[in-house]
């Protein structure tokens, strides 16, 4: 949908030359906005299917480690309150505990599900969404990191990235450099670039989906990516 505007803008182009491109661009600017309102060809969004899969990747990875913590079933629960309102969110857990709690889950399945309504931007708020949940103990174990990479895989998440998102969770010395995917030895000016191309990846909005939850996760993700890169320009001197 993002191409309709230059496509707009070349056909005008061809048949006005400058001021035609400038018109076209213009008018694909609106069409865009326009479908955008009425989520015409977006994927994703504050659904159904796509709550419930969602809870159902937080209850896999809640599990992965055999315990199951109050401090993250609450987490989650006030999640969806929080991002969905109470009773939509009461809704969505009757339906999960009646209809998918006791059936075991397909990760592939429910990959697939995503793979095929989300950009790969609101995949990567996804695994961003989970380990938020499993670190709500205070601590992400191995076996959840190692579910989270599985499901990651499933996404088509790059290693990059996931250990970007894991670096906001599980700190260490290099924490920075981490997410922001390049190595302590870097130059400044591979910095720079490693710090515009993760802006234009995780910018809120790349998000595709009007979810509330997804938008205000994707703004804490775009400010540790800004932590990140400060961090290091104050280490550096830049």
């Amino acid at each position: 949908m993002k191409m309709i505007k230059w496509i707009a803008a070349f056909v005008g182009y061809m048949y006005f030359r400058f001021a035609g491109a400038i018109m076209g661009f213009f008018i694909g600017s609106i069409v865009e906005s326009l479908l955008k309102r009425n989520n015409i060809g977006i994927k994703g969004g504050p659904n159904e299917k796509f709550q419930l899969n969602l809870l159902s990747l937080a209850a896999v990875v809640i599990k992965s480690d055999g315990i199951v913590s109050n401090s993250e079933l609450n987490f989650v629960r006030n999640y969806f309150i929080s991002n969905y309102g109470k009773k939509n969110a009461d809704d969505i857990f009757s339906k999960f505990n009646s209809q998918v709690k006791k059936e075991k889950q397909d990760l592939i399945e429910i990959a697939n599900f995503f793979n095929d309504m989300t950009s790969i931007e609101t995949r990567l708020q996804i695994v961003h969404f989970l380990f938020a949940v499993s670190n709500a103990d205070g601590h992400v174990s191995k076996q959840e990191v190692n579910k989270i990479l599985e499901i990651s895989r499933f996404f088509s998440i790059n290693i990059k990235d996931f250990e970007s998102i894991k670096a906001m969770f599980i700190k260490n010395a290099d924490n920075a450099y981490k997410i922001l995917e390049v190595e302590p030895s870097c130059t400044d000016s591979e910095l720079k670039k490693a710090y515009r191309d993760m802006v234009k990846k995780y910018h809120p909005d790349k998000i595709l989906s009007k979810d509330p939850a997804l938008i205000k996760g994707s703004k804490e993700k775009f400010q540790e990516v800004q932590k990140a890169y400060e961090l290091i320009q104050k280490e550096r001197g830049l």
